[in-house]
């Protein structure tokens, strides 16, 4: 199996990955009785958001090394995306394994302790979402950065560095014009719409066999 493979396989685990995270992440109103669940189901999809992370960084990095060239222009799309993989990764951390303790509290507190555990509850909220703008931006950066890449070398089709390059415009256009404050559902859209980007540049990887990748035994 070549470098360019391997590479490719690793976008498109961690890519699905994200995408069952997101599927099964909980969302809505949350009774008393719900937190036990709610609890398990937080702790266990943001645990493989977190495993996800570094697939998705080593087909990055293969990614990178396919496009190399003296612009460095995919080597700072790596060091941008590293960069966003760790605001994901405090992300996780805060919704995922804060967040549960915090639930906890709030039910077997009495009403006026309650309230204070609510405030930090929201507080931890805040948190969670900067840190996933933090992500977008620098992830639509590197999804930038690669596609100008991808068009420049043709080391892969010029067709998905157009389409990356449209995509990660469009997405930080919409983050900053604000439409999209505060609402969790449109940040999974945007991070879906690069999940997607991945897949598509990790199958093009995989298809790369015999063509100048680096192999192994």
């Amino acid at each position: 199996m070549t470098d360019d493979q391997k590479s490719g396989l690793s976008l498109i685990a961690g890519s699905v990955g994200v995408i069952i995270t997101l599927a099964l992440h909980p969302s809505g109103h949350i009774t008393p009785d719900q937190i036990d669940s709610v609890v398990r189901r937080l702790v266990a999809v943001h645990g493989l958001a977190l495993a996800c992370l570094p697939l998705l960084f080593l087909g990055a990095m293969g990614l990178s090394r396919r496009l190399a060239s003296t612009d460095r222009l995919a080597t700072i799309a790596l060091v941008l995306y590293g960069f966003a993989a760790l605001a994901m990764m405090c992300a996780a951390v805060f919704d995922g394994l804060v967040s549960p303790d915090l639930l906890r509290q709030i039910v077997a507190n009495s009403p006026p302790a309650r309230d204070a555990w609510r405030t930090l509850m929201q507080f931890n909220g805040y948190v969670d979402e900067a840190f996933a703008k933090v992500f977008i931006v620098a992830a639509s950066a590197a999804v930038m950065l690669w596609s100008v890449s991808i068009v420049r070398t043709q080391a892969l089709a010029r067709g998905a560095g157009f389409v990356g390059g449209a995509l990660g415009l469009l997405t930080l256009v919409t983050l900053f014009s604000g439409v999209l404050q505060h609402s969790p559902h449109a940040f999974s859209l945007l991070i879906i719409c690069q999940i997607l980007w991945f897949i598509l540049v990790g199958v093009l990887l995989c298809r790369l066999h015999g063509k100048s990748g680096l192999t192994s035994v």
